[in-house]
């Protein structure tokens, strides 16, 4: 953000897979600004009141990387119940021929998924996982007609009928911290929540807390609150697995949204901003 304010003067577009925090500041420095592309479906670091007031344009990368994410999802769920890193050490320490077989791991079939957001790629989540056998209910702004699922109109009571939370939505003022203490308590000991949306909509000290006491079983987690900074305690369990929030980067993906395609969202949002240049 500072570097953005030392000399933005004439800038017209920003575009990267994280772009800097665009807020009232960074546009008063920006009076050229007409175009903002995201990498990503988030668009939380964007203050989208000030730029739709001022008429810069806001793109994201759309729906390009839903199928990844459901899938990294659905990975991290399965890499948890079947505590699938801890058994890698295990082998990998030579402990295999000292203590015998590593504790078997549980199964995913008929585990009772809750999905924190039915969007584009909650959906993903939820077909995935009653392909696998799965239990799925939902929680989102309003319930949806077109899907079998059932649904939950907040997330505490989401969590107690469920054992396993997946948190898909967006972040906002309303889902900050949706994933909150009481919704830990009412998951309970047997419950493992997976992340692959936004650090903030989970309470994190909350979060590591309720696994260092074992009020819950395990954690998936692709994002943290205070990026790139992972709390040291999460770092030395064995019942969570820690990524990188990678969950959507895929090389054959990134490439057309950042070499501007025809059909990525960053060439529609430039065309928008720059109609009479035909090359974009």
């Amino acid at each position: 953000h500072s570097i953005f304010l030392q000399s933005v003067p004439s800038l017209r577009c920003i575009m990267g897979a994280s772009p800097a925090r665009v807020d009232a500041a960074l546009l008063d420095a920006s009076p050229s600004l007409c175009c903002i592309v995201g990498v990503a479906a988030g668009v939380d670091s964007i203050d989208l009141n000030e730029c739709a007031r001022r008429g810069v344009v806001v793109a994201n990368s759309g729906s390009v990387f839903s199928t990844d994410v459901a899938d990294h999802a659905v990975a991290m769920l399965i890499h948890v119940i079947r505590r699938v890193s801890a058994a890698q050490r295990f082998v990998r320490s030579g402990l295999w021929p000292v203590q015998g077989d590593y504790p078997l791991g549980s199964e995913l079939g008929g585990r009772r998924v809750g999905v924190i957001g039915l969007g584009n790629i909650g959906s993903l989540i939820a077909k995935r996982l009653e392909a696998l056998g799965c239990v799925v209910y939902y929680n989102s702004r309003t319930p949806k007609d077109s899907v079998p699922y059932r649904y939950f109109p907040n997330v505490h009571d989401l969590a107690v009928e469920s054992n396993v939370l997946i948190v898909a939505c967006s972040l906002n003022k309303a889902t900050r911290h949706i994933v909150s203490k009481d919704v830990v308590e009412a998951l309970g000991k047997d419950g493992i929540i997976i992340n692959i949306s936004r650090g903030a909509n989970v309470d994190e000290a909350e979060l590591v807390g309720a696994l260092r006491e074992r009020r819950i079983a395990g954690a998936g987690l692709d994002v943290f609150e205070n990026e790139p900074g992972v709390p040291a305690e999460l770092l030395s369990m064995d019942n969570i697995w820690r990524f990188s929030h990678l969950s959507p980067c895929q090389t054959s993906k990134i490439t057309p949204l950042l070499t501007l395609r025809p059909s990525s969202p960053g060439s529609r949002c430039l065309r928008q901003c720059f109609p009479n240049n035909h090359a974009v």
